[in-house]
């Protein structure tokens, strides 16, 4: 059985919804979870866990939160080569480019992702949370 943490930082619910579907998503697929903000997490957790989803709106000019999320990010990036994970968030303007930009850089730190990102705009809706729960299947 595969160990599984979501990682989320939310600030209206968005992306805390996405998260408990992702988390859902993975106990589907036979994972065992856990469901953690981004203060509950950070580099020292991370070999606990066989795969990861971190999920964090975008802020700004579309990048990650930077009080809390971002710091414990940039410390888990050097630890992510080989490490399997998945990225995902809301969004209530723009495009996506916080999206690519983070993959991006995941990619360039040696993380193996699990699958495509998913981003919804505002609150999930039954497609958005139905790739959460794919997202999540992928990573268990």
């Amino acid at each position: 059985m595969s160990k599984v943490a979501v990682v989320f930082w939310s600030g209206t619910g968005n992306t805390e919804a996405m998260a408990k579907a992702v988390e859902e998503g993975a106990k589907s697929a036979g994972a065992e979870t856990a469901l953690l903000t981004s203060a509950q997490f950070g580099a020292d957790k991370l070999d606990q866990y066989d795969a990861v989803a971190f999920g964090c709106p975008s802020m700004g000019a579309e990048e990650l939160e930077d009080g809390e999320f971002e710091p414990m990010f940039k410390a888990c990036e050097p630890k992510l080569g080989g490490k399997k994970i998945a990225l995902f968030g809301s969004y209530g303007w723009g495009d996506g480019e916080w999206m690519r930009n983070w993959e991006e850089t995941c990619r360039n730190a040696g993380a193996v992702m699990a699958c495509d990102f998913v981003i919804c705009n505002n609150a999930p809706d039954e497609s958005g949370i139905a790739a959460c729960k794919a997202l999540g299947a992928a990573l268990a």
